[in-house]
């Protein structure tokens, strides 16, 4: 279905299920209803299944939000004990919404804890006490990571899944990839087609050049330190760091919840010539998450009082980077806020991180594809498969979820 039609049934109050390919736009209409909420003074929960995705839509971990931690089970009498918890009962009480994005991370006994919270706080027996929920993902990205010998579950197999009344929404336009070829490729994964026509498409790929990029962003499969090399790569330029120190304010252990999960770096170092990432999205100044550049200079804004990078983005776009916020809210109200240049150095990245992001150009090496879904992700990316310079490959980077293939 489209955008709009999406956005119609979410105003109608139903629980849904927001779902479609990478690049078709489920956080864009999850932002336009998310505002649409606020502007009628409705409080919505806005959390996610990680921090890194959290921090994209302005909310918290849904463990956080509903307080149960890290934990994998919790009796009845734990959770009767968050009842003493005043900040809780204040946010169960005025929360009408609740939002779950990047929900194919989240494990299937967690969607069924997070429920039994929801009706003991809110005094309901309804699914999530009542609650409209939206979940939001795709279950052909990332996976629920496995815990030692635990079989991991998408949430499609907790206990109140079936309960919810969900309403399907699944978006089939797309507003990222801009290449019928590379569409063809990503949609025979997700069919579970993929064959000789498909290597053969990645092939022409293979160790080949990004025309106008010079260094394209290196995704690794494994945690590998990617830290390392950015830093290797940034004391190779000539000449001195500028660093940038993130700002922050409001309750100390959301800063910090905020710090760890956000992109950009609590300290940014950068040198002219340094490869870099934007790390949000402002349509209005050109940039989106993931838009590669490099830093050609550092200008003096007299509202900052400072030399702030200008970077020339892979399109040719110069984009004096200011600085942004991201902050969590609740009542319409910041309770936690960072200030940081939206930038990242882009020499290397994880698969995980680049969950959400469009990119102009990448460089990956997907012969160490553990996980079903982990291709799919890493070739959705990039916007174009000439922006795609493929090192390696394996049989699991082409593979998907049969479980999730059949459910879809």
């Amino acid at each position: 279905m489209t955008q709009k039609e999406a956005l119609e049934i979410l105003k109608m109050g139903e629980n849904v299920f927001l779902t479609g390919p990478a690049g078709s736009g489920k956080t864009y209409v999850l932002n336009d209803y998310v505002n649409f909420l606020k502007g009628k003074g409705v409080e919505v929960g806005i959390t996610a299944s990680t921090g890194i995705a959290a921090t994209h839509i302005g909310g918290m971990t849904i463990h956080s939000w509903a307080g149960i931690g890290i934990n994998d089970r919790m009796s009845e009498s734990e959770i009767r004990d968050l009842f003493k918890k005043k900040h809780l009962g204040g946010r169960f009480k005025r929360t009408k919404v609740l939002v779950i994005d990047e929900v194919s991370m989240l494990h299937h006994f967690r969607l069924d804890m997070v429920d039994k919270v929801c009706k003991m706080f809110k005094d309901n027996s309804l699914p999530f006490g009542g609650m409209q929920v939206i979940l939001v993902g795709d279950f052909f990205q990332l996976p629920p990571i496995a815990r030692g010998d635990e079989q991991a579950y998408f949430v499609h197999r907790s206990n109140v899944w079936n309960d919810m009344g969900l309403k399907v929404c699944y978006l089939n336009e797309q507003y990222r990839h801009e290449d019928d070829t590379l569409l063809n490729l990503l949609n025979d994964i997700r069919g579970d087609n993929t064959g000789e026509h498909t290597l053969e498409s990645l092939r022409k790929r293979y160790k080949k050049n990004v025309d106008g990029v010079n260094v394209p962003t290196k995704l690794y499969t494994h945690n590998i330190d990617v830290d390392t090399i950015n830093e290797r790569e940034l004391d190779k330029l000539p000449g001195n760091n500028k660093v940038f120190e993130m700002k922050s304010r409001g309750a100390r252990a959301l800063v910090d919840t905020l710090k760890r999960s956000a992109l950009a770096p609590e300290y940014l170092y950068l040198k002219k010539n340094a490869v870099v990432m934007f790390v949000k999205n402002n349509f209005e100044k050109g940039y989106v998450n993931g838009t590669l550049g490099r830093v050609v200079d550092f200008e003096f804004s007299e509202e900052y009082g400072e030399d702030l990078p200008v970077v020339k983005t892979a399109k040719g776009e110069r984009i004096l980077a200011l600085p942004e916020t991201w902050r969590i809210e609740e009542e319409g109200k910041s309770k936690a806020e960072i200030s940081q240049i939206p930038l990242r150095l882009a020499w290397a990245i994880t698969v995980h991180k680049s969950q959400g992001m469009s990119l102009d150009a990448a460089e990956m090496d997907l012969s160490k594809a553990f996980v079903e879904g982990q291709g799919y992700v890493a070739l959705s990316r990039v916007r174009t498969l000439s922006g795609l310079k493929l090192m390696g490959l394996n049989d699991t980077a082409l593979r998907v979820n049969t479980e999730i293939l059949e459910f879809d």
